[in-house]
């Protein structure tokens, strides 16, 4: 696939490159459809630059074709709900509005970094929505979801992946929420 937002990243196929992932995401990419996992790529990055500002500048990939993904939780009856959000690296998520209502929680908010690590498998500054673990809400912005190309975490610091919206929402999971990035 040909990419217009890789800056300087030398980009390859994601499938060619399991060493650039974290476990859970080589695993999820094992499930897709072959023809979508063709149109991943993979990037290695240095990982002291896996912060998406640093990142952005250091190789020259547009800021509003970054996207973040963040591990909310919240708690209902005693019950703690996790999900994922993933919006543009210029917005916020909208934890205690979209986020909290469709957890069906009183108040969520951001999950401890230790918690989100040990949970995902991935590392913190690299948590991707690609891998997440079974049964968990991806809630997709409408603007990531119809992105036609986003950098995003690969589970590790020292890459990143490019991936067309339209493959994210086809991930487990996957519910695109108008409005949840603000």
């Amino acid at each position: 696939m040909t990419w217009t937002i890789n800056g300087s990243l030398d980009v390859v196929s994601a499938t060619d490159r399991p060493d650039l992932l974290a476990d859970p995401v080589v695993t999820a990419l094992e499930a897709l459809d072959p023809a979508d996992a063709a149109r991943i790529g993979v990037a290695a990055i240095d990982p002291t630059l896996a912060d998406t500002a640093e990142f952005c500048a250091a190789y020259g990939s547009p800021l509003e074709a970054s996207a973040n993904c963040v591990v909310v939780s919240g708690k209902r009856a005693g019950e703690e709900r996790f999900a994922a959000c993933l919006i543009l690296a210029t917005t916020r998520a909208d934890v205690n509005g979209a986020a909290r209502r469709r957890l069906d929680v009183r108040k969520a908010s951001f999950a401890p970094m230790d918690i989100a690590v040990e949970l995902t498998g991935m590392e913190y500054g690299g948590i991707t929505p690609v891998g997440l673990p079974d049964g968990w809400p991806l809630l997709i912005d409408q603007v990531v979801a119809t992105a036609p190309e986003l950098v995003i975490g690969s589970g590790i610091r020292g890459s990143k992946i490019l991936i067309p919206g339209d493959i994210l929402v086809k991930l487990a999971g996957a519910e695109v929420i108008e409005g949840l990035g603000r």
